[in-house]
């Protein structure tokens, strides 16, 4: 039976174990869509967007789904990997919501903010781009809380 107490005891632990593992404190969180700025990545992905006291990561947990939309299981593949980076607060030269301001713009594009983080990559200024819900503007404010 479905217990809203279980389910929020494992949120609680999947954090505690986030945080054991990393040795940081995770500042705020959201979900995002990353669309780009990291060299590793070409494709966009959906995952966790979350500002440590130690930087930015991001976090894709992959799964394989069938036409119907149930999880594949399958022993003669291997199962994809989980896609992480971390961008290091000590590297960061910003992190800032975008919002669309233009009307007719709003109506032909994504509704949905970007946080855009710029970094420096071996004294090269890049950015990322990750497309958030408007409730994200406390990872950019966590992340800018340390610049």
């Amino acid at each position: 039976m479905f217990s809203a107490e279980k389910n929020d005891d494992s949120v609680a632990e999947f954090w505690a174990e986030f945080e054991a593992e990393t040795g940081e404190t995770v500042l705020a969180r959201s979900m995002g869509k990353y669309l780009g700025g990291w060299d590793e990545y070409a494709e966009p992905l959906w995952g966790l967007v979350i500002a440590t006291s130690g930087g930015f990561r991001f976090h894709h947990f992959p799964k394989e789904v069938t036409i119907f939309g149930i999880a594949k299981v399958s022993s003669s593949r291997k199962a994809p990997k989980e896609k992480t980076f971390f961008i290091p607060r000590e590297n960061m030269l910003s992190a800032e919501i975008v919002r669309e301001k233009l009307w007719w713009k709003k109506l032909l594009t994504s509704a949905s903010p970007l946080l855009v983080i710029r970094y420096d990559s071996n004294g090269a200024e890049k950015k990322v781009s990750i497309e958030v819900d408007p409730g994200a503007a406390a990872v950019a404010n966590a992340l800018n809380g340390g610049l």
